[in-house]
């Protein structure tokens, strides 16, 4: 009897001990990382631009992007929710993913208990964006044919109930403004084409999603919703021009709940070095992103807290009538 105690106790400890060894070899197969919005937008350059250098850092196995569009990030993030978690499917959550769906209640099966955040990567502000040869060459001369024809300037936001829809409520009723909302779907690529055929007279996003027509001089912004000045485009802060706004987007690498950690420290490592990297700054400072880093160990709770601060923003807003539901 106690022969087989022995070697019971030695097979179970076999069992136990095998999947971690083995698991030590992470990554043994190619990793999936999801892309919850359309291709050409600033969320997939940035993506794209950093995986290709994280893949660098990570061993042997190759690491693909795939860009799954539809219910304002939540189709492509329920599926980071749902994959097994083994640290070969992860994804980028943006605002929305954060803040947007969980607050409209979108999906019921969507929860943000079902990811294990990795890391914050970027933070960045809105903006409002024209036409270089519109009318308005500043912000005040937007608002002033805003006052003067209310409900008449055309502004591209994408997703309605999205961040920047919430940041266009938020600015109308500080500036005593009314401006006419047009949504395009699917990220920053539609509205970059509204601008460009003119369907629009005003976009609404980050200056990164527009930079290449930015430098090539087709557009231009009028403000940045931000109190620190943006340091590739010379753009007016929301604090330059006097107006007490801030709000912006953000994009944070996250994988199943219940992956094992070596695979989230593995990952870790190598987004942070592709971060660090001279190639990952000089590139984001060319196309006007802001980097801004917040590891595993501070990114959820940077997360919850900043969810949980914009619900209230937007609770207020439904309390005055002008809500994002």
């Amino acid at each position: 009897m106690p022969a087989f105690r022995i070697s019971a106790t030695v097979a179970l400890a076999a069992t136990v001990i095998a999947p971690v060894a083995a698991y030590a070899e992470y990554p043994e197969r190619d990793i999936r990382v999801i892309v919850p919005w359309g291709a050409g937008g600033g969320t997939d350059g940035i993506v794209r631009k950093i995986t290709n250098l994280a893949e660098g850092e990570i061993g042997d196995a190759s690491m693909y992007v795939e860009n799954i569009e539809g219910g304002v990030s939540a189709t492509g993030i329920g599926q980071v929710m749902s994959a097994r978690p083994d640290g070969y499917t992860i994804g980028a959550l943006t605002y929305d993913s954060i803040v947007t769906v969980p607050y409209q209640g979108m999906l019921p099966t969507y929860s943000m208990d079902k990811l294990k955040l990795i890391a914050r990567i970027t933070s960045e502000p809105d903006a409002i964006i024209v036409d270089a040869n519109s009318d308005y060459a500043s912000l005040q001369d937007l608002l002033d044919a805003a006052k003067e024809s209310p409900g008449q300037i055309r502004v591209a936001v994408q997703n309605l109930g999205g961040r920047v829809h919430l940041t266009l409520l938020q600015f109308q009723e500080l500036t005593g403004t009314e401006f006419k909302i047009v949504s395009y779907p699917g990220g920053a690529a539609p509205q970059k084409e509204a601008i460009l055929s003119d369907e629009v007279d005003v976009a609404l996003t980050s200056l990164g999603d527009f930079a290449n027509l930015i430098d090539d001089g087709t557009v231009k912004g009028l403000v940045e919703f931000s109190t620190a000045k943006n340091p590739t485009y010379d753009v007016p802060t929301a604090q330059d021009v006097g107006v007490d706004l801030q709000n912006g987007s953000f994009i944070v690498f996250a994988a199943p709940a219940d992956t094992p950690e070596e695979a989230i420290t593995a990952l870790e490592s190598a987004y942070q070095a592709a971060y660090e990297s001279d190639e990952f700054q000089d590139w984001v400072a060319e196309i006007g992103v802001t980097p801004n880093w917040l590891g595993t160990g501070e990114v959820t709770e940077w997360a919850d807290e900043t969810a949980q601060n914009l619900f209230s923003e937007m609770d207020a807003l439904e309390q005055d009538g002008a809500g994002t539901k």
